[in-house]
């Protein structure tokens, strides 16, 4: 029988309402309504990096073969003074979307980027910022399993879940909390940045237990909203191994982990999707992201643009980037064993806008319609 989305969310707040507050049943109806139903995220997305808003990226999402977009933004961009939130890049980022009829997918970055007061008595340190823009800068890291801190970000993601939670158009949230550089399981991993953490009284219980209450707060915050769990790398601080059968145990924990807490709502992703090669490689994440096709939701984001020549050629296709990003694309759409791929791909703006790109689109789009 067909949900109507009114129907698809009553069904969902109902349901919660008489779940435990503290793990949530992996089917349960409500769980499948969301699986099952038009609130699931899927197609491809067009992803707009923090501090991008402009009129112009806004109207990418009005490009044909995007079916939602997915905003970027650090968390102190919004709130840099405590119960002060600016909502204005936001609300015009759900305005855009709903007037192009796309779904929307938020990714707000605490750890490095939270507000400065938010780190007032909670334990912190300085660390190198381990990729993305920011790459080897110092910046002052909450410890991901802080009380204050995360007690501060969740109280910041129940101003966004009163604000926008109800919106048909908000479709997933990225969980974050016990995080470093983005919204994925990432700490800084340098040998300095080990021993730092270790001796602020990191343990690996300690981090998966920070992230075991971050996933059952999203759960009850975020009732209308797929959640995704991005990066995978839960093991960079556990105990050392090079028997690779127990990192994919590690890992196959966590997911397990995220769905006890989260249900049939949990999406896992990579955010590293690329057909060239890169200095660090690691393409056990996408055969494990590809593992899960057709059992919980899934997705990749791109590594990156392909719009300059190193970009062009780390996505594969040197000097070409059309040709490069549709490589990627299918690489990241390439079936399991089982003949199911994943449900979205993210693919940066820069790569959304030109035209000499939409015919790739043109094809990626297609390959959601099997």
């Amino acid at each position: 029988m067909h949900l109507s989305r009114l129907q698809c969310a009553t069904r969902l707040f109902l349901g919660l309402g008489i779940l435990s507050a503290s793990l949530l049943p992996a089917r349960s109806e409500a769980m499948r309504c969301a699986l099952d139903g038009d609130l699931v995220p899927r197609g491809l997305v067009v992803v707009l990096p923090e501090r991008t808003y402009d009129s112009m990226n806004l109207e990418a999402m009005k490009n044909p073969y995007m079916s939602g977009v997915k905003a970027h933004i650090n968390w102190r961009d919004i709130e840099p003074v405590q119960g002060k939130p600016d909502w204005s890049k936001l609300d015009a980022l759900f305005a855009a979307a709903e007037a192009a009829r796309k779904w929307v997918y938020l990714g707000i970055s605490p750890g490095f980027f939270s507000p400065v007061w938010a780190l007032a008595g909670a334990e912190s340190d300085q660390f190198e910022m381990q990729y993305g823009p920011g790459r080897g800068t110092l910046e002052q890291l909450p410890m991901p399993w802080d009380r204050v801190y995360l007690g501060h970000w969740f109280e910041f993601m129940r101003l966004v879940s009163a604000r926008y939670g109800g919106l048909p158009a908000f479709r997933m949230i990225a969980a974050a909390g016990p995080t470093s550089v983005s919204s994925e399981t990432t700490l800084p991993n340098q040998p300095s940045a080990r021993q730092r953490l270790l001796a602020h009284g990191y343990t690996y219980a300690k981090y998966v237990s920070a992230w075991e209450e971050a996933f059952r707060f999203y759960a009850m915050a975020f009732p209308n909203q797929c959640i995704s769990l991005a990066g995978l790398n839960v093991q960079i601080l556990a105990p050392r191994t090079k028997d690779a059968a127990a990192g994919l145990r590690v890992k196959q924990e966590f997911v397990e982990r995220a769905r006890q807490a989260i249900g049939s709502r949990l999406a896992i992703q990579w955010n590293d999707l690329h057909a060239g090669h890169a200095a660090v490689e690691a393409p056990d994440n996408i055969q494990f992201i590809n593992s899960y096709n057709g059992r919980v939701i899934t997705g990749f984001e791109m590594r990156s643009q392909s719009q300059n020549l190193d970009a062009s050629r780390v996505m594969g296709a040197e000097g070409d980037p059309p040709l490069a990003l549709r490589r990627s694309i299918e690489k990241g759409m390439a079936p399991n064993p089982s003949g199911r791929h994943v449900d979205y791909l993210e693919i940066y703006v820069a790569d959304v806008v030109p035209a000499a790109m939409q015919p790739v689109l043109s094809y990626a789009a297609s390959l959601f319609q099997h």
